[in-house]
């Protein structure tokens, strides 16, 4: 018995310390634990109404003329790494990390180009498993000045541009993003963390301001939506500071490329990361529809939803691609 514990006491003298956020996220993955509970389900989400054209976000980056390509994520990681299930902030302050890299790299595009998105979404009934997928290209305005085209389940939107007051959200104009904060702290206020809220009826899900705060930065991280540096790192590091955030394994989008899924109690969106660079893959949700039982409402899923984005850009016009 002694031998273990100076065993133990040589294994942890070779191994950096815990973080404050680190330490409080395995507490509360003990507490999940003790009380039986799935620290991987994911559970069915609020319902949401459609904003203003979409609701999307991913980093981006442009040349000075001409196209930049930006990103191509298609045959990422063929395999999963193991992850050591105490870290969901660990991961996502690798995430970060290869944010701000990624960054250091992307020119800043210009107000007059397009931002440009493929993504490949695959639903699968919850009843019978039968899929539909569909591959979808969009090309949406810098500034949203100039109409965009919006490709959504295979279907083509013209979206003319934002009106003079009309504000999507989150934003999706490049200069109201520069706005918003890259400090994690100021940027978790930003998304609605800590503020009151109303708990609705018996017939619509509750909510906490840590679900509204990691809801507001899954669809900040969708995409397509032009990112300034450093805000999608602060996305990454203001999730990591959520106390209920949590972590699954081995997640496999539609693309065949194995991640690690990051979600919120209660919501049924997870953010899926490559298992071994941490880079952004895609996302995950659950339709659900509100059905009557027994004389109640409650809701039910209907279909589960992957999507995979394989390649972002900046070019000249809609049509062209990087």
């Amino acid at each position: 018995m002694m031998d273990d514990f100076v065993a133990l006491r040589e294994l942890a003298a070779d191994t950096r310390p815990l973080t404050d956020a680190a330490r409080r996220a395995a507490r509360d993955r003990l507490d999940r634990a003790m009380a039986g509970e799935d620290g991987s389900a994911v559970a069915p989400g609020l319902p949401r109404r459609r904003l203003i054209r979409f609701a999307v976000a991913a980093t981006v980056a442009a040349g000075a003329g001409g196209t930049a390509v930006v990103a191509s994520t298609r045959g990422g990681s063929p395999h999963a790494r193991p992850i050591h299930a105490a870290d969901v902030v660990e991961v996502l302050h690798h995430a970060a990390s290869r944010s701000r890299a990624d960054s250091k790299r992307l020119p800043i595009p210009r107000d007059d180009q397009y931002f440009y998105m493929k993504t490949f979404t695959e639903h699968t009934a919850v009843k019978d498993g039968k899929k539909q997928t569909w591959t979808d290209e969009s090309w949406m305005s810098v500034d949203g000045s100039k109409p965009s085209r919006r490709e959504e389940f295979g279907k083509v939107h013209m979206d003319p541009p934002l009106g003079k007051h009309e504000v999507a959200s989150p934003p999706t104009r490049y200069s109201e993003l520069k706005k918003w904060p890259t400090d994690p702290d100021k940027l978790l206020t930003w998304l609605g963390y800590g503020q009151k809220v109303l708990q609705p009826d018996n017939a619509t899900p509750k909510m906490d301001s840590g679900s509204i705060a990691y809801f507001q930065a899954w669809l900040l991280l969708k995409g397509p939506r032009v990112l300034p540096p450093g805000l999608q790192a602060a996305t990454f590091e203001a999730l990591a500071k959520l106390p209920r955030i949590r972590i699954g394994h081995d997640t496999v989008d539609v693309l065949g490329r194995h991640g690690i899924s990051v979600s919120y109690p209660g919501r049924s969106a997870s953010i899926i990361l490559d298992s071994s660079t941490y880079g952004y893959l895609g996302a995950r949700d659950v339709g659900i529809h509100r059905v009557r039982v027994n004389g109640h409402w409650k809701w039910e899923p209907y279909y589960t939803s992957m999507t995979a984005r394989e390649a972002l850009g900046v070019v000249d016009r809609i049509g062209q691609r990087p």
